[in-house]
């Protein structure tokens, strides 16, 4: 029998007090936590959950045999830890604060935007443009639409849609994450100029891309998607999809560390909408922070998903702005580092003013109760 153990954090602050007590910082972002959860799992059932505040992680830890107090002693100092600053190119993008990266989809038929930016380079290339100056840390570039049903794409068509942009953008000096499973593309927009690898399938599509990976040297994403081959939607099951959703994380984090990824290149997407329901993303939206735990930077997508669109009459996609706003902050209060949007001028100044609602310069939190 195999037991697993987890904190979750449940108790979120705004700064190092709380009424709660004491809190501890989150992946090095402007969160904190000052109260948790330990859980212990056997086979996918729960055993025991015990709450504890940050103060009284010793004692709560105690409680554990040997090789579960090891693995809560590691996330309880992966919760802690903060990251360094993404290298891409010249550019390099702070991770304690939340960055959006903007989403330029090169495809006619994404969901959201599909068409729209692949026969005129001139308006794909107006429209990064005008997401950088509008405040993206990054673009990240996809040639393959990956929502439910679409069809695969020929490494050879993918590559021709997506390496003239990035070669536009790593001209303006952006920052450019590519949205590909394929290592040939991997390889063709990293010599063009790009900088991190987004993989929705973490590396298990191609046999050779852990290897690639290994050998770029370069960041990358590696996401949760239930399915494998070519329908990265099927076989979502899950026991517990926060808790089952983090301990596949982790296995698709270790292959990689295993295959030569050095562990500071790796950042982690929970992968909001792929082969879930929509009790089963918010289940996710609302438990991010665990994820912290893990050790890595989080890379958060929810722009203008379906289940928007079913909490708000099935508006279509280019009418979930309000939805996509409020999902992003929902992220950045987990403490996530990067997030991946559709409408970056309005996100962006979201987390400005989210920002400056938590800056201790502008806020005196030691008069709040």
């Amino acid at each position: 029998m195999t037991r697993t153990v987890y904190i979750r954090p449940i108790a979120l602050a705004d700064s190092p007090q709380s009424e709660e007590g004491e809190a501890i910082r989150l992946g090095g972002s402007m969160v904190w936590a000052s109260r948790f959860a330990l859980i212990v799992r056997e086979n996918g059932t729960v055993l025991s959950r015990r709450r504890f505040g940050a103060n009284d992680v010793a004692e709560a830890l105690a409680t554990l045999s040997a090789d579960l107090g090891a693995e809560a002693e590691l996330q309880w100092s992966n919760l802690r830890k903060v990251h360094a600053p993404l290298r891409c190119g010249a550019r390099t993008i702070r991770l304690e604060q939340p960055q959006i990266a903007g989403i330029l989809n090169i495809t006619p038929d994404s969901f959201s935007d599909g068409g729209r930016f692949l026969d005129d380079a001139h308006v794909a290339s107006d429209h990064a443009a005008a997401m950088l100056e509008a405040g993206a840390a990054m673009i990240d570039i996809g040639g393959e639409s990956t929502r439910p049903g679409a069809a695969a794409v020929w490494e050879g068509d993918e590559i021709k849609r997506v390496v003239p942009m990035v070669e536009r953008l790593a001209a303006m000096g952006a920052a450019i994450s590519v949205d590909t499973r394929r290592p040939a593309v991997m390889e063709a927009t990293l010599r063009a100029g790009a900088h991190i690898i987004n993989d929705v399938s973490a590396l298990r599509h191609d046999p050779r891309s852990l290897e690639f990976a290994a050998a770029s040297g370069a960041p990358v994403v590696l996401m949760h998607a239930p399915g494998d081959a070519e329908d990265l939607h099927s076989n979502g099951s899950y026991d517990d999809v926060v808790l089952d959703v983090f301990d596949w994380l982790r296995a698709c984090r270790d292959k990689a560390v295993t295959a030569g990824v050095a562990p500071e290149n790796i950042l982690l997407d929970p992968g909001i909408g792929f082969g879930k329901t929509l009790a089963e993303n918010l289940q996710l939206m609302n438990g991010l922070a665990i994820f912290h735990g893990l050790g890595h930077p989080l890379f958060v997508g929810a722009s203008r998903k379906r289940m928007i669109g079913a909490l708000s009459n099935e508006a279509p996609a280019h009418q979930r702005l309000g939805g996509s706003v409020t999902l992003a902050l929902k992220a950045m209060d987990a403490g996530s580092h990067i997030i991946r949007v559709h409408d970056v001028a309005e996100t962006v100044q979201a987390a400005r003013v989210w920002r400056g609602l938590r800056d201790a310069a502008l806020t005196d939190f030691a008069q709040m109760p």
